[in-house]
């Protein structure tokens, strides 16, 4: 299988399944240096632990981290880091029933006919929980941005087509998703990332846009069916006199006698989302992902299994009413791997920043 590899310079390979041992992550590229306990990487895994009440499926896994390799005296080494996360509450016997039907919604058919046969366990490769070794990578790369004044945040804000930001908001999402869960029925969600202190000019003009690699990213995760930045689907209703921003005069006057501006531009309004040409102009960057409803539900389903029977299926056993909730920090982990990529990318733009590395 392909496509087990994310980014360039700072680089992850994730692998494992649902219902095996265990799920992993190999870093490689990650710099010596970083302060790195099993600790700070829990604390991202413990916001997308299976098991924690309202909208989470009833698996229950602890998801505890070990750190195998990469990791010194509590720093990184600069050499791969190794990281694995056990299976503990699998429940394979859920899903014999399901052995050779196709599950509307899921991967299952497409799979069989890619690779000759499934993991018919909760998906195997394709489930959901194979993003534990995203957020786990995802950790580190967030951590290293922290250390370079970026902070990346992702929260759910809409759900089951109510907002999700008021308390009146919040309270009408959660009984509408408890009546559907009664139902058999699930709910799709939208998360929102916001990325502060990000410097212009990171990314590329052309094929490795920033917002095409982002893209690249959240199109990843499995649920994930669309995006928006700033604006997104509304900038195509906009006339361009409404939809550019217009800039600020905001740079200090030190330096500007030779040439060379200091401080950060700033804009009048962000329907842009923070990327202009495909590079970060300095200003909040804004995406917005949408999560479709959950594809195991309890209600009948028409489907046919792999000799073409029609089959009338209704799915049991443990699965979110709702994915959304426990993605944000997928999302926010995933940007914080291409943040970093690129950011890492850019210290190579240019000669004067490379004098600086190797005066």
């Amino acid at each position: 299988m392909a496509g087990n590899i994310f980014g360039k310079l700072f680089r992850i390979a994730s692998f494992g399944e649902s219902h095996g041992p265990a799920l992993g992550v190999v870093i490689d590229g990650c710099p010596a240096g970083l302060p790195l306990t099993e600790e700070k990487i829990q604390a991202f895994l413990d916001r997308r632990r299976p098991g924690q009440g309202f909208g989470s499926t009833a698996r229950r896994e602890g998801d505890r981290v070990e750190i195998l390799s990469g990791v010194f005296e509590g720093r990184t080494s600069g050499t791969a880091i190794a990281m694995l996360v056990r299976n503990a509450d699998q429940r394979s016997k859920d899903y014999e029933e399901l052995r050779d039907v196709f599950r509307p919604g899921h991967a299952d058919y497409p799979f069989q006919e890619k690779y000759g046969f499934r993991d018919f366990r909760g998906g195997g490769r394709s489930s959901g929980r194979e993003t534990v070794a995203r957020v786990a990578g995802g950790a580190v790369a967030s951590l290293i941005l922290s250390e370079l004044g970026v902070s990346v945040h992702a929260e759910l804000t809409e759900l089951a087509g109510e907002e999700f930001v008021s308390e009146e908001g919040r309270k009408r999402a959660e009984e509408k998703l408890s009546e559907l869960r009664k139902e058999g029925d699930s709910a799709g969600g939208v998360v929102t990332l916001s990325v502060k202190g990000l410097p212009a000019g990171i990314g590329e003009p052309v094929f490795d846009k920033l917002d095409a690699r982002l893209a690249e990213a959240m199109l990843s995760i499995g649920a994930v069916k669309a995006l928006e930045f700033g604006a997104g689907a509304e900038s195509a209703r906009m006339r361009g006199s409404e939809n550019n921003d217009s800039f600020l005069p905001s740079f200090s006057s030190k330096g500007e006698e030779d040439g060379q501006r200091k401080g950060t531009l700033r804009k009048e309004s962000n329907h842009s989302g923070g990327v202009l040409g495909g590079m970060s102009d300095g200003s909040e960057l804004l995406l917005r992902a949408f999560f479709k409803p959950t594809p195991s539900i309890g209600l009948p389903q028409r489907t046919v299994d792999r000799w073409g029977r029609e089959r009338v299926i209704a799915i049991s056993g443990r699965h979110d009413p709702t994915v959304s909730i426990r993605a944000a920090v997928v999302v926010e982990c995933m940007a914080a791997l291409v943040l970093l990529d690129c950011m890492m990318e850019n210290a190579l733009s240019r000669l004067d920043q490379l004098k600086k590395i190797y005066p």
